[in-house]
């Protein structure tokens, strides 16, 4: 497998590839100080220079099976990683929270529940929202980021995921599966006014609004597939405008799965990062 680290400029609409590699990473961060890039290969994270020539792994202590759901705090000291934690008996994963210094250290765990999946970070840096399968269904929770009691914010039938906090902080964008298909929908903080945004023949998943507010940049399936997110399909990142409600699509690619999980706006809002897949041959 090849996976290309690009990025898009909304003003220039022009796609630019920052790495390239034989081999299999995912969801880019981009730095809060807009200087560098995360992204996590084989349970590791790493930090990509903006050239994408140096690379450097960032420490996680005993966290070394991190998925692709983590984010920079909104202050840019903290990093919310998802690992998934060696646990026996656990039916629908094992991935739980936790926070470290952004340079690196020792994780610091929040969710003990478990699976948990990092989305997003409240704009005051004090709670974050997550996916967690929880009664037999995955919705979405908040929870403060120093752990405690976490609150359920979704409860409807079929998967509600990729939650997000809006830079304002009066609403939370996630998509789900609730209408019977997979759609964007918004609800404030607190759970309550729920709705839905997208009604179309895509699936469409992960919802990251720009740090001005005015858009919402996420990820198309162009064949349904139902609840899955898989790797490796007909995909298309599409710009939903918030003032105008209409929607564009931005490029089309071989991704899904690992290509745009978490937020990867630039400051300037102007560009943001994905990862696109190129399949290499057949494994036997």
């Amino acid at each position: 497998m090849i996976s290309r680290l690009e990025t898009y400029d909304l003003t220039t609409g022009k796609r630019d590839l920052i790495l390239e590699e034989n081999t299999h990473f995912e969801a880019p961060n981009w730095s809060s100080d807009g200087t560098y890039f995360i992204i996590n290969q084989e349970g590791l994270l790493y930090r990509i220079s903006l050239d994408g020539k140096h690379r450097e792994v960032i420490e996680s202590g005993n966290a070394k099976q991190c998925n692709n759901d983590h984010g920079i705090s909104p202050d840019g000291t903290t990093i919310a990683i998802s690992n998934n934690d060696l646990i026996e008996g656990a039916e629908y994963g094992t991935s739980r929270i936790y926070t470290l210094p952004i340079e690196g250290g020792t994780p610091k765990l929040v969710t003990t529940e478990f699976p948990s999946y990092w989305h997003g970070w409240a704009p005051d840096g004090k709670s974050m929202v997550y996916t967690a399968h929880r009664e037999g269904d995955y919705d979405i929770y908040s929870i403060g980021t120093d752990g405690g009691k976490e609150t359920r914010l979704t409860n409807e039938p079929g998967l509600d995921d990729g939650p997000e906090y809006s830079p304002d902080g009066n609403y939370i964008y996630y998509n789900s599966f609730h209408s019977g298909s997979m759609e964007l929908w918004r609800m404030k903080p607190d759970g309550s006014g729920k709705e839905q945004l997208t009604k179309d023949a895509y699936s469409n998943w992960f919802p990251h609004p720009s740090p001005d507010g005015k858009y919402l940049v996420f990820l198309s399936y162009l064949e349904d597939q139902g609840q899955a997110h898989p790797a490796l399909k007909k995909v298309a990142v599409r710009l939903y405008d918030l003032q105008s409600r209409e929607i564009s699509t931005l490029c089309s690619f071989t991704g899904g799965q690992g290509t745009i999980n978490v937020p990867s706006w630039a400051p300037d809002s102007n560009r943001f990062a994905f990862v696109s897949y190129e399949e290499t041959g057949t494994q036997k």
